[in-house]
């Protein structure tokens, strides 16, 4: 969406500044005034929104009958000047086991600004108890308990970031296979050896998926630099290495609609 500021007045006008609202492509929330100024905005507001801008506008709008748009003329006599935010929505991260490394890589992912989902097909592990100290987070955190977690997957929106290590393998192949026949996901890795994924190649590939998406599944994960085998090793690896993967598609984004 996009957030709208009146920054400053003169004159008459239908409200002062500070007052607000917000846009998206098929809706809006509060006003600024109504009549051609909040008309005017809201199509300049969804143009932003259709090119994907991410930089802030200015507009000045004169409020007097002599001032003509696409909407009519406003005769209140003054000038409003108008701030466009773009407001960027948090990456969304999923995370398909919560057991040792699944638990501390929520710990650490829940530190950062994300919409983090965390789903396991065992109750005790997915329990609010459990994960109590993720209360406070600044991340958004959802817990699913999900005897059939690839339920979830599916329930995630477009350009989700998918990490999958649950205690079954089988589970981990469900997930996969449902990872690939989606096909809009943001990025998708599983945790294992490459001797794991070697099978998890051959049996996706039985499966009926092409190679060229199976590739797009990281296997193992994490960054390489960063060896050892500890849990809380594991997941500032994997953490790490996420974050570097949401920096360059902002940095890619920012670039496309600069």
């Amino acid at each position: 969406g996009v957030l709208v500021t009146v920054t400053s007045t003169r004159g008459h006008t239908p409200r002062n500044a500070g007052a607000k609202m917000v846009i998206t492509s098929d809706d809006t929330w509060d006003s600024i005034g109504g009549g051609n100024l909040e008309a005017t905005v809201i199509d300049r507001a969804r143009e932003m929104l259709s090119a994907a801008t991410g930089v802030p506008q200015t507009m000045e709008m004169p409020l007097n009958f002599h001032a003509t748009t696409r909407h009519g003329r406003q005769c209140c006599g003054g000038e409003a000047s108008v701030m466009l935010e773009p407001i960027e929505a948090p990456p969304v991260v999923a995370v398909f086991g919560i057991g040792h490394v699944g638990y501390e890589l929520a710990r650490t992912l829940s530190r950062l600004p994300l919409v983090l989902h965390l789903a396991d097909s065992r109750a005790d592990h997915a329990g609010a108890q459990r994960l109590e100290d993720l209360r406070d987070s600044a991340a958004q955190v959802h817990l699913h308990h999900a005897p059939a977690p690839e339920i979830v997957l599916r329930d995630l929106p477009a350009g989700a970031h998918v990490l999958i290590m649950t205690h079954d393998h089988s589970e981990d192949l469900i997930l996969c296979d449902t990872a690939l026949t989606r096909g809009d996901l943001g990025t998708v890795g599983v945790i294992g050896s490459n001797a794991k994924w070697s099978r998890f190649r051959t049996q996706l590939r039985e499966g009926g998926h092409a190679d060229a998406a199976i590739d797009t599944i990281d296997c193992p994960i994490g960054l390489p630099e960063i060896t050892g085998k500890s849990p809380a090793v594991i997941a500032i690896s994997v953490a790490a290495d996420l974050v570097l993967t949401l920096q360059r598609h902002h940095s890619t984004t920012s670039q496309e609609h600069s």
